[in-house]
């Protein structure tokens, strides 16, 4: 009996004393759960502040973005105009070194010829009268034919193919080489319609200077030709001289008193006849525009030189 009730005691004291660190345990555990639910609160707002911070940041981002985007278009498009001002300038380089080469081509003579002048004005050092002579003839035929050779090309650039006519200034004469194919019908000495238009435009050069002449040079290949109205190559060549120059007279109004035909046959060639290209380069006709001889002695009249 004692036993029962010093265990029963002995129960009562252990459950009083379990029922008591079981409320300080319970308050602590509510103190604990109060302060983690005002720091959750804490870190609630913290994370609306982070995630507001996030929006601003995302929305910036977006406008970085459409700036940066903005700003390679304008690069690509700067790029684009600076290539294109690359181009235009390459362009007008080109041009520039084309029209250089012109002018060259235009004012460029021999250097035999340029080597004949320098010895002849060194061996006449000491007559200054004639110096002064021989400087002003060369300008003034140098001028001549370099204006003239200008003249011809702006009248000639358009319609004819680069390789079908040619203007060169050579020593004291402006010459111009023209294609059979300018000027002919096939292996016939009759000039075609566009014959006609291309002497038409050179005429109205001709016109203009009236103190030069006009020869005519006709040449062939080296390929026979014998028919009815044709002997051979010299017969040829000197029968199409004849038609351009009767042409020039009649179709053109150029005085017949300042014009020669001549025929050089397949001789004097520019090219290898044995090719077809050789050939067809041999088979031209040369207009050769130079000053009359008694204009020439004037060139070289002492009265004519410079005060």
């Amino acid at each position: 009996m004692n036993s029962i009730v010093r265990f029963s005691i002995l129960l009562c004291c252990g459950l009083f004393m379990v029922s008591c660190v079981s409320k300080k345990q319970y308050e602590l555990l509510q103190t604990e759960l109060s302060t983690a639910n005002k720091d959750l609160g804490k870190c609630g707002e913290n994370l609306n502040a982070y995630m507001n911070r996030l929006s601003v940041c995302e929305q910036e981002k977006e406008s970085l973005r459409g700036n940066l985007k903005s700003a390679q278009s304008n690069v690509l498009f700067r790029e684009e105009q600076i290539q294109d001002l690359k181009e235009q300038i390459q362009d007008i380089r080109s041009i520039r070194d084309k029209q250089l080469n012109q002018v060259e081509d235009l004012t460029a003579l021999s250097q035999s010829a340029n080597k004949n002048i320098e010895e002849t004005l060194s061996q006449l050092q000491n007559k200054d009268k004639y110096i002064q002579l021989l400087q002003a003839a060369k300008t003034r035929a140098d001028s001549i034919n370099l204006a003239l050779a200008v003249n011809l090309k702006s009248v000639l650039k358009d319609g004819i193919d680069d390789d079908d006519v040619e203007i060169k200034v050579d020593k004291t004469v402006v010459y111009i080489n023209l294609s059979d194919k300018v000027l002919y019908q096939s292996g016939s000495s009759k000039i075609s319609s566009r014959a006609n238009e291309v002497l038409g435009k050179i005429a109205q050069i001709v016109q203009s200077r009236p103190e030069l002449e006009v020869m005519v040079e006709g040449y062939t290949d080296n390929v026979p030709i014998k028919n009815s109205c044709i002997d051979d190559n010299w017969d040829l060549s000197v029968k199409r001289a004849t038609s351009v120059v009767r042409a020039l007279q009649k179709d053109h109004n150029i005085d017949p008193n300042r014009l020669i035909a001549a025929g050089r046959g397949e001789y004097n060639t520019l090219a290898d006849n044995s090719t077809a290209t050789g050939r067809a380069t041999n088979r031209r006709t040369r207009i050769i525009i130079l000053p009359k001889l008694d204009q020439f002695y004037d060139l070289l009249n002492p009265n004519a030189v410079p005060e």
